[in-house]
């Protein structure tokens, strides 16, 4: 039986003597073609979503908030500085202060999980549309699709295609946010200077030489700038996902929503926020490796080996001698 608002979409094509398109029925035909072949794969990749994130949450949980409040702030100091270490003491205080603390690591393994897919497929991606503008042509109308539908349309495939749980979250969280890392990566390989990748080719370096050797060490910081981008991006794709029955905190926003409850959304939505702002700053300070504490240290460490080595050397010499 057809809506009211079908037929007035009909009287409107047909009164302007433009035929409807059934674009979604055919959309719809060839999702379930694609359910009906490859059901096995389906499963396989709901098995492993689900195995991999709930395991990740089961870790995270595993130490008490204060314990897991110190290792983060410890990440912090050694990715960049003492500042954002104390930093991020009382974004993480905040989230237990709010009794959000189990629901905030369930979403931090649904974002974790979903990030690393996401970059698995689009760095290599990126690093191949940098090479081939066939690929790069091919890919960039798929990106703006990925990019520009609404986020809450991607729920409706993976709902349909894992049911009501995490994957379908995971799913949907790695289609919006995997463009940035395609986009970034391209980027920053056709950033490389070209002469220099040229004195690669001179000295009789290979593709592969010259693409691990020159180019991705060159483009590091703006291929750390996707990767923040992703992160975002699943982050906040990553509440949505509590519409499907994802858990974490966009299951407290969606709970929210449905009782139009103040206190309790934004509590949630602050607990996403305080995450964000302690993943942004930790992952852009992986762009710039130069200013943190670790690569401080190690550098601090490399002349002290250097100084005792030749002392070894000497002493052992004139062991030599007097013997």
């Amino acid at each position: 039986m057809n809506s009211p608002g079908m037929l007035l979409a009909d009287e409107e094509t047909d009164g302007a003597f433009i035929p409807r398109l059934p674009v979604g029925e055919k959309l719809e035909e060839g999702f379930d073609w694609f359910q009906d072949q490859f059901s096995g794969l389906i499963r396989g990749v709901e098995i492993a979503f689900e195995t991999t994130s709930e395991g990740l949450a089961e870790i995270l949980a595993a130490p008490d908030a204060l314990v897991l409040t110190a290792i983060f702030a410890l990440i912090a100091f050694l990715m960049r500085d003492w500042k954002l270490a104390l930093l991020t003491v009382p974004l993480m205080l905040f989230i237990v202060s709010v009794d959000l603390w189990e629901e905030a690591l369930e979403t931090l393994a649904l974002v974790a999980v979903a990030t690393v897919v996401a970059l698995v497929i689009a760095i290599p991606l990126g690093v191949l549309a940098a090479k081939s503008q066939f690929v790069s042509r091919a890919v960039r109308p798929v990106l703006d699709l990925m990019q520009t539908m609404p986020a809450l349309v991607w729920l409706i495939p993976t709902l349909a295609m894992f049911g009501l749980g995490m994957p379908a979250g995971i799913l949907a969280t790695i289609i919006f946010a995997l463009p940035p890392g395609v986009r970034f990566t391209e980027l920053a390989i056709r950033q490389v200077d070209s002469e220099v990748v040229e004195a690669g080719h001179a000295f009789g370096s290979t593709g592969w030489q010259i693409l691990f050797g020159i180019q991705l060490p060159l483009a590091t910081k703006t291929i750390m700038a996707g990767v923040n981008q992703v992160i975002m991006l699943a982050l906040s794709m990553a509440v949505f996902g509590g519409f499907v029955g994802a858990g974490g905190l966009g299951n407290e926003v969606s709970g929210a929503i449905n009782t139009i409850d103040l206190e309790r959304g934004l509590e949630a939505g602050l607990c996403v926020v305080m995450f964000a702002i302690y993943l942004d700053r930790v992952t852009a300070a992986l762009g710039a490796t130069e200013e943190s504490t670790l690569y401080k240290l190690l550098r601090r460490r490399k002349p002290q080996q250097q100084q005792t080595e030749p002392d070894e050397a000497e002493a052992a010499e004139a062991s030599t001698k007097t013997g």
